[in-house]
Formats: structure tokens, sequence, C-alpha cells
């Protein structure tokens, strides 16, 4: 039996601009995607229930592209998610990692490199998303914090512990939708969107100086400040600006969407001790999770 664990991911900085060649600021969270392969005659994949058709067809599709690209390993996969899909949490891309893990295992017997994780689970996400930025698989693989531009990944180091509190908003419309609609006004008003998606890059690299530092209310700051280009892109709604301003209110450093954006998704929130602000969401039926991104670890 193999078992593999792709975690999800968080953008802290930078979200849309990285497909235009800025840097994101992206980091791996505690739930993820679960994969274990047994032996079999032939390469499968067995899913948890709930998924619609379109869901099905496309992880399907995906899977014959590893399976293909690893000589259709005689392996069973078994996937089980703690990812919501469609949160901007990175389940397409953790789940490729997962998957990427046991085939290339199954292949060769052996624990595979992360080079070739991130080269299989890469082939996957682009049938899952056509042409995909890269974080996603690439912060997962990884399992760190991770300053992301280019296809080109540097480790950020942090002196403290950098912990978030996710929040999870609701539903919301696909990735596809999202960044179509921003495309389209970046296209019809080229300058006015580069000089945002600018300022946005320079925020992330400002964010990543800070978590060298240790400097947690610097990276609070900045995060507060992309929160607010991100509503200038049209990207922020009305339930994730009540999330932010609840969280802010419960005590966070800083407080912006990850992800897509959009009508729903999630919410992360920089504190010092997030535990407090997560039992009060919860008591209120909201789901949450706190995860540690960099830094040393917590009692």
């Amino acid at each position: 039996m193999i078992t593999s664990f792709g975690p999800g991911k968080v953008i802290v900085l930078g979200e849309h601009g990285v497909v235009y060649g800025h840097p994101a600021l992206a980091g791996a969270i505690s739930r993820g995607v679960r994969a274990t392969g047994t032996p079999s005659e032939s390469p499968a994949l067995e899913l948890p229930e709930g998924l619609s058709d379109a869901q099905l067809e496309v992880l399907e599709r995906a899977f014959e592209v590893a399976v293909k690209k690893t000589r259709y390993p005689p392996v069973s996969v078994e996937v089980i998610s703690e990812l919501p899909l469609s949160m901007g949490l990175g389940s397409s891309g953790a789940l490729s990692v997962a998957i990427s893990r046991v085939l290339l295992h199954a292949r060769t017997g052996a624990p595979p490199k992360t080079a070739e994780v991130e080269k299989l689970a890469l082939a996957m996400e682009k049938a899952f998303h056509g042409t995909p930025s890269g974080v996603d698989h690439t912060t997962s693989a990884r399992a760190s914090l991770l300053l992301y531009q280019r296809g080109e990944a540097k480790q950020v180091r942090s002196k403290v512990p950098l912990r978030l509190l996710i929040a999870l908003v609701g539903p919301r419309a696909s990735t596809r939708q999202t960044v179509a609609a921003l495309r389209e006004r970046q296209a019809r008003w080229p300058k006015r969107y580069r000089r945002l998606f600018e300022h946005i890059g320079a925020l992330v690299q400002d964010g990543a100086a800070a978590v060298r530092r240790g400097d947690l209310e610097g990276l609070g700051d900045v995060m507060n400040l992309n929160q607010g280009l991100l509503s200038a892109l049209g990207l922020s709604s009305r339930p994730i600006d009540e999330m932010v301003y609840r969280l802010r209110s419960l005590g966070a450093l800083g407080a912006k969407l990850t992800g897509a954006g959009g009508d729903g998704g999630a919410v992360i929130g920089l504190f010092h001790q997030p535990e407090k602000a997560a039992a009060s969401l919860r008591r209120d039926g909201i789901d949450c999770f706190v995860s540690q991104l960099a830094g040393p670890e917590t009692p």
C-alpha cells in the first residue's frame, strides 16, 4: 500500500497577478487530499461520493493524463479530500500532487523526487484548468511558504510562527469564470490594470520581506492593502468583505480573500493567537480552521 498527502494552499498575497507574471506569496495549509494506492490489475481511481457529473468527468480526464504519462502502473488509487471544492484552497493542485506521488511510486517502487511530482501534477492541473499558473501544485508539492513567480519558487522562512485563521464563506463561481471576467476588463483598460497588478506585485515583495524579519504587523498591513486592491479589481464581494471585517474585529493583524475571489470562497486572517477567534466563528456555525504556514512550531 502507498499513501500520499497533498496539502491545500492559500495565497497570502498576490492573487491573479501571478498569471500575468507577477509574484505571489503562497503557503501550504494543514488540510489537503489523501491518496492511497493498492495493487490492481490496471490503473483505477476511487473518488468520494457527492461529486457532480462534470466534476467526475474532469477528475477522470486528469487521472487518465497522469496514468498515461506513468505508463499505466498497476495500482488502484483511492482519494479522500479534506478540502471543499472551488473555495480557493487549491483542491485540484492538492489532488494532483497526492495522486502523482502514488502513481510515480507505483511505477518505480520508490518514493519520487519532488521535481518529478511537480511535473506530473502540472500535467494534471492543465487538464483541470487549461493554463494554470503553477502556484497551486508547486506549493502543495513543496509543502512550504513560497515566493512564486513565472514558474520559479523560493522558500520564504519566518523567525516567528506565521499562523492563519481560514474561514469558509460559501460557494462561489468557478475560477475560470472569475478569471475570464477580470481578463476582459484588463484587456479593455490595460494600462490601468497593469498599474494595479504592479502595485500588488510590490506588496508581495514587501510582505515576503516582512515574513523574513518576523514582522507580523507589517505583513498584516500589507494583507489589508492587498484586499483593498482586490476589491478595486472587482474580485471581492459582500460576503467576503463581511468576513474580512469580522476577522479584523476579532483581532486579525490583516485579513483578505484568498484565491480567485468572487461571491464566496475563503478568507484568511493573520493572528498572533487565532484560537479564540476560531472558537467565536465556530459558535456561529462558520466552518474555519487554523493553519501554520511558516516559522518555528508552536506548542
